[in-house]
């Protein structure tokens, strides 16, 4: 192992070794119900011109193998992220291309109407995971500022998004499941997307206010804080099934008592159990992450403001929330990262959603038709994910200037 400069890479080439050789990279059925026959990466590759199997999948494959042994500078980890791009991109394309000539070979035309499927296989799914989370690698040895980090992982991921807005991967059988539900695709997304912020707010409204009481000294922080986290503990054990089952008869029973509230949507199924259970699971985050922001604010600095003249409204929106936003924006990305996977569960009390179109296809047999329900949740979530963990990294590396009277000269002059 004395050779080996980056352990990562070994791992992540080994299980893409496996995978290659093991698993199907892509598979072709005759219709969308059938399971279809594997078509090993080996046969791809060799119905593929010499020049775009190398270039697009052997030399990056090999170049990001080759960071395993080269010394650990900058240059190598930028080789080793632009690697790991072009293998991204010639995987889909390899992809999109074989899928295309299978259809030439069958007669179909690509369109809604072909009932052929061609399908990514294992071996396609591993090999793209392994080419991400080497760009991933690459680009925290970088050490990049948190906007250079975001842009390096756009830029990873662009190629496989022009390769979509371009119709390239038109042929597959995840697109062609789009292209025939593409409306109600978009109403799903607008269900899903309607479905996090409906829940996001309350537990922001909630959960700020409820983290600031437990965070202050005082007679609220010793009512609340021993009890309100080991409630909310328990609403995070369990089951969200569970919890849209329980909450489904007295909103049923609400809902028969007062007419009114049926009529604005409160009612045993749909959205109001689905809300109200994704605001419970997400008001822990929210609300420890404040608290633990507004903890962590050293009580040297808050004298140093008084001293300074501050009020006590002035030192919490001038001083302590800007020291404690990194840990708040945190705490906010685990919600809202939370609540876009759990709100696929409440497709199944009627919300709607990305979940309604995941489990039609699982209980329909078709598989393609649960990804096109399970990869814009995933792609969601990572995409928050990145944005907000690049938000507050930026502002926990920001040079603060809550107290600084050079950059606040109108404030301290009105106090002295």
């Amino acid at each position: 192992m004395t050779g080996v400069k980056n352990p990562v890479l070994l791992l992540l080439a080994a299980i893409g070794t496996a995978a290659a050789w093991s698993l199907a990279f892509l598979t072709h059925a005759p219709n969308r119900l059938v399971s279809g026959a594997g078509i090993s990466l080996a046969e791809v590759l060799s119905g593929s011109p010499p020049t775009l199997a190398l270039l697009g999948v052997a030399g990056p494959a090999l170049l990001v193998v080759a960071g395993i042994v080269l010394p650990p500078r900058r240059s190598t980890h930028a080789g080793v992220l632009a690697a790991a791009t072009a293998l991204l991109a010639g995987l889909v394309w390899l992809a999109a291309r074989h899928a295309a000539g299978l259809d030439g070979d069958t007669g179909d035309s690509g369109g809604t109407g072909g009932i052929a499927r061609t399908s990514f296989g294992g071996a396609f799914w591993v090999l793209a995971a392994v080419a991400w989370l080497a760009a991933g690698d690459a680009i925290g040895r970088l050490a990049l500022a948190p906007g250079r980090r975001l842009l390096a992982g756009l830029l990873v991921v662009a190629p496989v998004v022009a390769c979509l807005a371009g119709g390239l991967l038109a042929p597959l059988s995840l697109l062609r499941e789009y292209a025939s539900r593409r409306d109600v695709f978009d109403a799903a997304l607008a269900q899903h997307l309607q479905l996090v912020v409906a829940s996001l707010l309350p537990s922001v409204l909630i959960g700020l206010p409820l983290g600031l009481a437990v965070a202050r000294p005082g007679r609220w922080r010793k009512a609340l804080r021993p009890g309100l986290f080991s409630v909310l503990n328990i609403i995070q054990t369990i089951p969200s099934i569970a919890l849209f089952g329980l909450l489904m008869a007295p909103l049923a029973w609400l809902a028969l008592q007062a007419p009114l509230l049926g009529q604005w949507g409160i009612k045993g199924v749909g959205m109001a159990p689905a809300v109200i259970a994704l605001t419970l699971y997400s008001l822990l985050p929210v609300v420890r992450s404040t608290a633990a922001g507004l903890g962590q604010v050293p009580q040297p600095v808050i004298d140093a403001a008084r001293g300074m003249g501050l009020s006590g409204r002035q030192i919490f929106w001038q001083v302590e929330l800007p020291l404690a936003l990194p840990l708040l924006i945190s705490g906010l990305r685990v919600a809202t990262v939370q609540l876009i996977g759990l709100a696929v569960v409440a497709a199944l009390i009627g919300a709607g959603g990305f979940g309604a179109i995941m489990f039609q296809g699982l209980l329909g047999g078709a598989l393609d038709l649960a990804l096109l329900g399970t990869v814009p949740v995933v792609a969601m979530a990572l995409a928050v994910d990145a944005v907000l963990k690049a938000a507050a990294l930026s502002l926990a590396h920001a040079p603060s200037s809550a107290i600084s009277p050079s950059q606040q000269p109108t404030t301290w002059t009105a106090r002295q």
